[in-house]
């Protein structure tokens, strides 16, 4: 089909703090609180008709930029100045199709955040929330859902000079092709201070929910894991041996990921907490599930140096070294045989990285490139369903989940929209003693709902319980 053009006409953006329940960290942060992002975009197409999308993602601090000269303040404003530098290039833009209006923009704004000392990665943020709020426009003016809408290519993602390595890809084709599924596996992150037995815990959160990895893996039965490493190779092979511990004791059988989160040096530093898990008789069985390492070293040397040795014993991915739209053609010739999925980096970045994964699968004749679906702790509503939404497009079986786990809920919003979105999405959430929450049922999440006229949701978030989102103060 010919792909709709239309114009930005005028946005609307707000926030709203929320707290977590138990703390998690990270990398170098351990967070305790947030804020979320939520823009509104009213698009006028070609015909005159005009609807209003939105999306929400959290305006995350020391994920998008790790420089520790910087506040958590000064993150959160450098991403609400990713927005308005994104809407300041759609908004002055002509009638484009969604993926135009995305890889048309590309190069502009993002040299107008280096301008600004804004890195890529946060440049992406701005453009990844205006892109899907623009096209859940799209979707519900069309009376759509996400997934037959991208099935028929109504966003226009066709070749394009922004991604020259797919110059003569077939789009349609791919497009086309893909069967979203209806139920994901959960995959429930370890953070590095998660209590993994009682024993850990001075204090309990006494919620009535899950804290510890035992009532976590007795309660949601969970078949896939995410393992937070710290960048010290004794300290993390003794953590790991207690969560193996608990894994091995209560399930039949289970796979997990590492994730380093930029902890680690350098390449040789990765192996090196390798081995010593090889060498471990308590991470035997562990060992064996690992399914891939998620960025272990530091962006700044992450794309510079090989990674083929490390690679050579699990595959290796990019998560916060997927800067620049070319990341993963960078990072395929050093080693790294995937890339992560969030919705937080963009739907086009996403759609593109699959094609590069299937052309280059083709090429070599074997099943080696991959995607992973990755969490910027998506709240329950727009934000998770958006990216469960995506992550079922791609086709991707199991997806970080850990906004269930480190926030209560729809905690922090009015009881009203909980319930509004639980009605509508009685397979996503499950109506328990303390609200609606997400249903996670033996490990896995039922998301047939998702199939509705827009991205993942019809239904609106109550803007009147948010406030209006200040002006970014930066630089």
């Amino acid at each position: 089909m010919t792909a709709p053009r239309f114009t930005l006409v005028e946005t609307q953006r707000f926030e709203w703090p929320f707290r977590l329940r138990m703390p998690f960290r990270f990398g170098v942060i351990t967070v305790t609180h947030g804020r979320q992002a939520v823009i509104r975009a009213r698009i006028r197409l070609e015909d005159g008709t005009e609807a209003w999308g939105v999306a929400a993602e959290t305006l995350a601090a020391k994920w998008f930029d790790k420089d520790p000269a910087l506040s958590d303040a000064q993150n959160e404003q450098q991403l609400r100045r990713a927005l308005e530098i994104a809407e300041a290039a759609s908004l002055a833009a002509g009638p484009d199709t969604a993926y135009g209006h995305f890889a048309n923009s590309y190069a502009a704004v993002t040299s107008a955040a280096e301008a600004e000392r804004l890195n890529p990665l946060v440049a992406s943020y701005g453009r990844a929330l205006l892109d899907r709020a623009m096209l859940d426009a799209l979707l519900k003016a069309k009376g759509v859902s996400f997934w037959d809408g991208m099935r028929a290519n109504l966003g226009g993602l066709a070749p394009h000079a922004v991604a020259p390595d797919l110059h003569a890809f077939d789009f349609d084709g791919m497009l086309a092709a893909q069967q979203p599924l209806m139920r994901l596996h959960a995959r429930h992150t370890v953070g590095l201070v998660d209590p993994i037995t009682a024993a850990d815990q001075t204090e309990r959160v006494a919620d009535g929910l899950p804290e510890t990895l035992e009532e976590v893996a007795g309660t949601y039965r969970h078949r896939y894991w995410k393992l937070k490493v710290g960048g010290d190779v004794k300290a993390d092979v003794e953590r790991l041996s207690r969560i193996a511990a608990v894994l091995d004791r209560l399930h039949g059988g289970y796979h997990a990921s590492l994730d380093g989160n930029e902890q680690y040096e350098d390449a040789e530093g990765a192996l090196a907490l390798w081995r010593a898990m090889e060498a471990e008789p308590r991470l035997k069985r562990l060992c064996a599930t690992i399914l891939y390492i998620e960025q272990p070293v530091k962006r700044a040397r992450a794309l510079e140096t090989g990674m083929q040795a490390l690679a050579a014993t699990r595959p290796v991915i990019i998560d916060e070294s997927d800067g620049p739209l070319d990341a993963f053609v960078t990072g395929r010739a050093l080693g790294y045989a995937g890339v992560s999925s969030k919705a937080c980096k963009g739907v086009w970045r996403s759609l593109l990285n699959l094609a590069r994964c299937r052309a280059w699968n083709a090429a070599e004749g074997r099943e080696r490139y991959f995607m992973s679906a990755e969490d910027l702790t998506t709240l329950a509503g727009i934000c998770v369903q958006q990216d469960l939404a995506l992550v079922a497009l791609l086709g991707l079986p199991h997806v970080e989940r850990n906004g269930h786990h480190f926030v209560d809920g729809f905690a922090d919003r009015p009881k009203a929209e909980a319930v509004r979105f639980m009605e509508a999405h009685p397979d996503l959430y499950a109506d328990t003693s303390r609200g609606p929450r997400l249903r996670i049922a033996d490990g896995t999440l039922e998301i047939g709902s998702l199939a509705t006229p827009g991205l993942g949701a019809r239904l609106e978030p109550d803007f009147t319980a948010m406030e209006p989102m200040p002006r970014a103060a930066w630089p």
